[in-house]
């Protein structure tokens, strides 16, 4: 890996950093249950209306991207992050929530456009053997935001209880439009050289909103976007009931916030271990693939386990729990070992979830538009998943209810998910029909349509509509 203004690494060190500075501030807030405050609805009813508006924009996340690009489309997306968070300032202030279940809807806007950036600079620019590290580093980059973030609400909170005060909120306020300042510094997909010299994305045709769009509603009948379904939808499925009916349920204010620096270090850690095994070289993908499904899927289903025995315990949380002894404190430690270690766990085993997640969609392509808009799909799906989930915990479904549709939804997602790494091959499909065409229709391709077939690059070919068009056909 080169650390060049162009390359792969230098592009992902950016959007890890974007990401740092605005979703990891966002995972912070969320991570505290009801965005720190110590009532949980309005948080929930904006986090509704949030994923509802992702879902949308996600899925038609993959062609604004393609059709405008990943800096400014980054750039403003970050800033509705800012507008979110400053908007629990007003609702502090005046205990009105309507402001900010508006401003969730319209980050709901901006997240679905810069994730769907993000999943193709991560899973598109790297090539084959760096993909397992390349999610790795950004994981680790990305939850360290939420692991700073998590800092500041315990240290401010430590001597006091209650919501979160105006200058937390502040801060993360100009944390998210540092962030948007530095999504200004990304390069297009075009501009990317991988260190083999080759290009992030090869197929540089200008890209219409109408054809996106056909591209987009072509994803509905895509064999693997409809296998992968049910682990789109699970996804983040489970935040709802981690974050605001257990961390935010029986913790004090402050343990929630210690709980969220254990939580967010985890994922780091499960982020590097994983990346270890998915990027191991003597073994074929297939085999790295389903050895990281295989500890996942048992590490998960324990960690439910054990969530289930601690549920048993309590009906209601926060300053109502019914939870034995009341809200449990960090420094009560014989009591608070248990659940604190567990909800450690619940990072550990979400990061290998997420980051599978991501590596079975880099294996179906290294085009980086094709990977626009199945990551796009991928997410928007998440979210759907994900605003029912905040739905059901504003409208105060049993907590043991929750916890068993969580786990069944898991268990469902498993198998198609094994499937489909069952077909992964060690190099994506494209990449070999690509090479194929391009090796078969040599003279042609050079010829007729102008690409310089070096083994260090390919250069913009003087008529490249029917090049994308017949490559688009076959993958």
């Amino acid at each position: 890996m080169t650390l060049r203004y162009h390359s792969p690494l230098a592009q992902v060190l950016l959007i890890s950093a974007v990401c740092f500075l605005c979703p990891g501030m966002f995972n912070a807030l969320n991570g505290l249950g009801g965005a720190g405050q110590l009532d949980p609805h309005t948080a929930n009813n904006a986090n509704s209306a949030l994923y509802v508006t992702f879902c949308i924009f996600s899925i038609a996340g993959g062609g604004i991207v393609n059709v405008c690009g990943v800096r400014f489309t980054t750039a403003l997306a970050c800033l509705t992050y800012a507008v979110y968070t400053g908007s629990y300032v007003h609702y502090n202030n005046t205990g009105d929530g309507i402001p900010t279940i508006i401003a969730g809807a319209v980050l709901g806007v901006g997240a679905g456009i810069l994730w769907t950036a993000q999943g193709v600079i991560m899973v598109s620019y790297p090539s084959e053997k760096e993909k397992g590290r390349f999610i790795s580093i950004f994981w680790i980059l990305f939850n360290l935001g939420g692991l700073f973030g998590g800092i500041l609400p315990f240290a401010i909170n430590y001597y006091r209880a209650g919501s979160l005060t105006n200058s937390v909120y502040v801060l993360f306020v100009i944390m998210e439009c540092a962030g948007a300042t530095t999504a200004l510094f990304l390069v297009p997909p075009v501009c990317v050289v991988r260190d083999d010299g080759s290009h992030a994305t090869i197929v540089q045709s200008p890209r219409s909103a109408r054809r996106e769009s056909l591209e987009v509603l072509r994803l509905f009948g895509n064999k693997w976007m409809l296998l992968l379904l049910p682990m789109s939808f699970t996804s983040n499925f489970f935040y709802g009931y981690q974050f605001s009916q257990y961390n935010g349920a029986i913790f004090t204010l402050r343990t929630r916030g210690f709980n969220n620096l254990l939580y967010w270090t985890s994922q780091i850690v499960g982020s590097y271990a994983l990346s270890l095994l998915l990027d191991l070289s003597r073994w074929s993908r297939r085999k790295r693939g389903m050895c990281a499904m295989i500890i996942m899927s048992l590490s998960f289903n324990a960690v439910w386990a054990g969530t289930l025995v601690v549920q048993s315990r309590y009906t209601r949380g926060a300053e109502n729990t019914d939870y034995p002894g009341g809200l449990i404190d960090f420094l009560e430690s014989p009591r608070a070992a248990g659940p604190i270690s567990l909800y450690f766990f619940m990072g550990l085993v979400d990061a290998w979830y997420q980051n599978i997640a991501y590596w079975i969609i880099g294996t179906l392509t290294n085009d980086a538009h094709i990977t626009a808009r199945y990551i796009g799909f991928y997410k928007g799906v998440q979210s759907l998943g994900a605003s029912v989930s905040w739905q059901i915990g504003a409208r105060e479904i049993p907590y043991m209810n929750q916890l068993v549709g969580n786990w069944a939804l898991l268990v469902l997602s498993l198998p198609t998910m094994a499937y489909t790494i069952m077909q992964v091959e060690d190099r994506a499909l494209d990449d070999r029909l690509l090479c194929s065409f391009v090796r078969d229709n040599e003279s042609m391709v050079a010829g007729a349509y102008g690409w310089d077939l070096s083994p260090t690059q390919f250069t913009k070919p003087r008529s490249p509509k029917y090049l994308a068009r017949h490559i688009d056909s076959i993958v």
